[in-house]
């Protein structure tokens, strides 16, 4: 599904991945480790593709199709998500708003068609009370007011509406209790039909999703 060749990358003229070769199967559970300041954040939001993360060497491959060069909304809507770190809060735009015009955006870009308002509000009720989010956060401001763990369920609310080919997710288990931990993993291995890769430092989250495959990094190299 992903296959990376001889990537480089740079941030503010820093070299922070140098080399990087990754192929990740379909179906994985793939788990990128390292220290602080190994690259996995960089890899990540590479992939996804962040302009601001500049590729000086390789490619990136997904599904066969070259996305080196293409824009983060176009590998977006290929279907690539990423679940970051930190993500803003958005005043003024609601959950439910934000959702609507994301999966209206996925809908067009892959029938042509415009999205029916009754097939958007069949989904995410199922989604929202699969993940037992109130009805109230969805027409709360995107992140405002939200604690870590809280966000991190919205996060998986998105996810599973957008349903992608592949799933990046940055550390998901910061910030979250037990119960969201296990929220998660049980998502991850609920989506058969999304690989998925995921960053972490807790053991205890790491044996709940049960990685398929590891890959260290270390100073911006696979170690």
């Amino acid at each position: 599904m992903l296959e990376i060749k001889n990537l480089s990358v740079s941030f503010d003229d820093k070299i922070l991945l140098d080399d990087i070769n990754l192929h990740v199967t379909r179906g994985a559970r793939h788990l990128l480790m390292g220290h602080n300041g190994s690259g996995k954040t960089t890899l990540a939001q590479t992939i996804a593709g962040n302009p601001e993360y500049k590729i000086t060497n390789g490619q990136i491959f997904f599904n066969n199709i070259d996305i080196t060069q293409e824009s983060a909304t176009k590998r977006a809507l290929l279907g690539i998500f990423l679940g970051a770190q930190n993500v803003p809060e958005i005043p003024g735009l609601s959950v439910i708003s934000f959702l609507k015009h994301t999966m209206t955006a996925h809908t067009q870009f892959h029938t042509g068609h415009d999205l029916p308002m009754d097939e958007f509000l069949f989904n995410l009720e199922n989604a929202r009370a699969s993940l037992n989010i109130p009805k109230d956060w969805l027409n709360r401001s995107i992140n405002v007011g939200f604690s870590g763990g809280e966000r991190k369920r919205l996060m998986l609310l998105r996810l599973i509406m957008i349903k992608p080919k592949l799933a990046i997710l940055d550390e998901p288990d910061s910030g979250a209790d037990t119960d969201t931990q296990q929220q998660i993993a049980n998502t991850i291995h609920n989506m058969h039909d999304t690989t998925f890769i995921f960053i972490s430092h807790q053991p205890q989250f790491t044996n709940m999703v049960k990685p398929t495959n590891t890959t260290t990094l270390e100073n911006g190299k696979i170690k």
